[in-house]
């Protein structure tokens, strides 16, 4: 039971590859120029609120109904970010990864709610723009991009070359106004629109529209998670690879070259995404433990496995890696 529960918290948490399809979005620069400039497009009303600690029985009860506890959701003049840390409220500002932002460990951990309202005329595009300007002006947020490199895994092409399979899916935009499904919900993300529907075997299928779907289950026998994807470019398989702890704590970087979409099948370890969550500052209890260390993903590992069977492999490199440092941030929001 205990292990059963602790699956299913991550069903949720694991969400955070839902932009993993598509090519990252250039961040936007975080000069004091570019956020002067962000900081005339702002939300006409903004609420912002230390949000309510929540508990695994309360988590699990959105989780089996479709949602994760942290989420974005643009509806009409509407934007509410909720349970969200600080580190995911700068990413999305700033359009970069959460694993992008540098700042103190509990940028990860503060959790916010935030209820705002867009200014006439206003579109979904322009809340990341709002997104920031309110940070830097109830957080005192100031940041900068700064390009160094880092030790990376590289996503490369085996010897022998790779197994990939082509997708021929055609992908449809999502319709965010369209009604929901039975057993359907819907967020937000930087990159657009996202439905979630809940299967009957147990599994949650994300359709990203354009950016391709995917469909996570859970295995509480064998201690892993099978997902499978269909229109996938290799550039978001790495990013779904770092964000689901595939790569151990490492940012994964595509090296492979190739441009296609692609069908994917992948099994990631419990141990793996326990702790890529901890990372994230989300504490998920297994009941007896996340059981042992994750295993060194260029070695003998689920992930490892399930490459070579695609013709990939991860090595270790390094790579020219953009982080968003943050210089200052302030713990507690201005008045509101």
């Amino acid at each position: 039971m205990r292990n059963r529960l602790g699956f299913t918290l991550l069903a949720g948490a694991v969400f955070v590859a839902g932009t993993a399809f598509a090519q990252t979005t250039p961040a936007n620069s975080a000069s004091p120029a570019a956020q002067a400039a962000a900081s005339t497009l702002t939300f006409d009303v903004a609420s912002v609120r230390p949000a309510a600690p929540m508990d695994q029985a309360a988590i699990l009860a959105g989780l089996r109904a479709g949602r994760r506890p942290e989420s974005m959701l643009i509806e009409g003049s509407r934007a509410t970010f909720t349970y969200m840390s600080l580190k995911e409220l700068i990413a999305n500002a700033y359009k970069v990864r959460t694993y992008q932002v540098s700042g103190p460990d509990w940028l990860a951990t503060d959790r916010f709610d935030i209820a705002a309202r867009l200014p006439d005329g206003a579109s979904r595009a322009d809340v990341p723009a709002m997104l920031q300007a309110l940070l830097i002006e109830r957080f005192k947020l100031a940041a900068h991009m700064e390009t160094k490199e880092y030790p990376v895994l590289g996503l490369a092409i085996a010897k022998g070359g790779t197994k990939l399979t082509a997708s021929t899916t055609t992908l449809e935009a999502v319709d965010p106004d369209a009604p929901l499904k039975p057993g359907e919900t819907k967020v937000d993300s930087i990159d657009g629109p996202i439905r979630l529907q809940r299967n009957p075997d147990g599994s949650t299928t994300y359709n990203l529209g354009p950016r391709g779907s995917f469909t996570l289950r859970f295995d509480g026998q064998t201690g892993t998670m099978h997902m499978t994807a269909s229109g996938m470019t290799l550039r978001g398989f790495a990013t779904m690879l770092t964000t689901l702890g595939g790569g151990n704590g490492r940012q994964v970087v595509d090296v492979t070259g190739l441009t296609g979409r692609y069908e994917l099948a992948v099994d990631f370890s419990l141990s793996d995404l326990v702790s890529s969550l901890r990372d994230t500052g989300i504490e998920i209890s297994t009941g007896g433990g996340a059981g042992p260390a994750p295993s060194d993903p260029t070695g003998d590992s689920t992930v490892s496995d399930a490459l070579r069977k695609l013709g990939l492999k991860l090595e270790k490199t390094n790579a020219n890696i953009q982080q968003l440092i943050v210089d200052h941030v302030e713990k507690t929001a201005t008045d509101n």
